[in-house]
This record gives structure tokens, sequence and C-alpha cells, in this order.
């Protein structure tokens, strides 16, 4: 999935639906193949969320083609996303996930990722159109000027994903743009560089990035959510990132909106640094340059007006 042959990895995939046996549930929820194969046409189906916010955030996207076949689609999706989901199209019932059984009835259940499997998805079938999420109704007043938010920890499955607070500071340090931090906690020792507000619920965090011009942020939770509202995202990846950034591209078949900015060596976020820094100082310069035609544009129609 890596290199883009989707179809190669369902083949491998139906093998291992294949050989799901019946002890499956011992394993970690994560890792359990919930979907045993059987047709979802016209059956009540239960889609669990059984991976990380993520994970959530950029699969259900799913559920509009799921209801295109289903008689009915119950999204059983971690509490903090419920605001997010349930007026998007595709779902009849949103519930609360909890580590207990599910209290509703229905004829299959699937793990919210096996879908593009279900469906059989390649890069230019798989749904991409952003937004995607419950939007708020309006869009934040956060003053003039470029409006950056900035996200440079992610969660600690994989510590390669993140950066040093003072390189993601780097990022943004001189430049003319009002920046907003879109960690959900920062440490004291990170406040020194980044003052943080107090945390706040996760329908909050997404109307604020509803609301900015951009969004830089490392691989956790932060790219999914700005991607899949379809705000400008541009994504700071290690070296070997996960299979749904994939390789040797600087876009994402699932987020139109999103730059990738990759590591072209383990642990070196120096050229990274570099690069979206020359890309920031394009960005700045032509805010500037429309700034200023609209400033002459303003004086000229106030010449002819007068």
């Amino acid at each position: 999935m890596k290199r883009g042959d989707f179809s190669a990895a369902w083949d491998v995939a139906d093998t291992h639906l294949s050989r799901i046996t019946d002890d499956e549930w011992r394993r970690p929820r994560h890792l359990q193949h919930i979907w045993r194969g059987q047709p979802l046409q016209d059956r009540r189906v239960l889609v669990r969320c059984y991976h990380g916010l993520g994970d959530s955030v950029q699969f259900v996207r799913y559920l509009p083609l799921l209801q295109g076949i289903a008689r009915h689609v119950t999204l059983w999706i971690q509490p903090q996303l419920i605001p997010l989901v349930r007026g998007m199209p595709g779902v009849d019932v949103v519930l609360p996930l909890h580590d207990g059984a599910p209290d509703v009835d229905f004829d299959v259940d699937v793990e919210l990722m096996e879908l593009p499997h279900i469906f059989r998805s390649t890069l230019s079938t798989l749904p991409a159109t952003v937004p995607y999420l419950s939007l708020p109704a309006e869009r934040l007043r956060l003053g003039d000027g470029l409006q950056v938010g900035v996200a440079w920890r992610a969660g600690g499955w994989d510590l390669r994903r993140s950066m040093a607070v003072d390189l993601a500071h780097q990022i943004v340090d001189s430049f003319p743009i009002r920046y907003h931090v879109l960690q959900e906690w920062v440490w004291p020792h990170e406040q020194v560089l980044f003052r943080s507000p107090p945390s706040a619920p996760l329908p909050e965090t997404a109307a604020l990035i509803a609301s900015l011009d951009l969004v830089i942020t490392v691989d956790t939770l932060i790219a999914h959510l700005a991607g899949a509202l379809g705000r400008p995202t541009w994504v700071l990846l290690h070296s070997d990132p996960d299979w749904r950034w994939m390789v040797d591209r600087d876009d994402s078949p699932w987020y139109p909106t999103a730059r990738l900015f990759r590591q072209s060596a383990p642990g070196e976020w120096t050229p990274v640094i570099e690069r979206v820094r020359a890309a920031l100082a394009s960005l700045c310069a032509a805010a500037k340059a429309r700034s200023h035609a609209g400033e002459i544009g303003n004086e000229l129609g106030h010449r002819f007006l007068t």
C-alpha cells in the first residue's frame, strides 16, 4: 500500500480473511479482524472504531459508500469525535464507543479501517472529497494576517513522528504570521516558546482549524483533522512514515489540500524545516502582495468616489 498497489494489498487481505479463527476475540481490539467476508447489501451494519482518533477521522469518509448498499448504518465511535460526525452523511445512528458490548441490533459488523478492503479501493476510486466532517456554522474571527496552526508532537506509539519544540519554533520564527498551538497539551518547558491556551474539546479545535489559513503539523490526529476539514495542511513526515502517506510523493490521495515534507534520512528534521520555511516565506510574500494590491484598489476606489 505504500507503493500505491492497493489491489495487491486486497489480495493479501483476502488470504488473511480466509484464515480468521474463532479465537480472534482474544487479540487486542485494534488487531482484530471484525469482518468475516459477509455481504453488506441490505444489512444492518455496525461499524466499530477500534483504532486511533486519526484513523477514525481518515476513514469515516467511507460511510456514505456503506450507506449506499446497507439498509442501516450504526457508527460506534470514540466519544470525542461524535460532534464532528453526527451531522455527516452516511450514518443513521452514532453511539459512543466503550469497552463493553454494543447495545444495538445488527446483522453484520465491520471495523472502520476494513472498509477500504470491503470496497476494494484504488488510488483512483478512494473517496477524496473534502471537507466531509461536520463544519462549524461560521468561521472564527482570528484577526488580520496569516493564521497558522502548529502541532509538533504525536502520540507515543511511534516517537519518530514527533519533533522537538525548539525545531517546531524555528519553522514559524520571525515570520509575520499569527500562529495557534494545536497540541492537546503543552509541557511547561514548551510554553517558553509556544504559549498555549488551556486544552479545548476536539470540536473547538476543529472550529479553530476550519478558520485557519494553514496548518503545519507532524503525523498525528491534527493532520487528519485538518485534511478532513479541507484546510491547507503541511504534514512533516519522518523517513519511514505510515503506509497511508505512501512514498516518493509530496501530495496525498487521501487529502487533496495536503502537502507532504519528508525526511530524507532518519531523524534529520533540519532539511525539512528549511524547506518548510522556504515555502512559508513564499506564502507570506504572496499574502503581502495581495494585501498591497488590495490597499491600492481601495485607494483608487476612494479617489474615484470622491
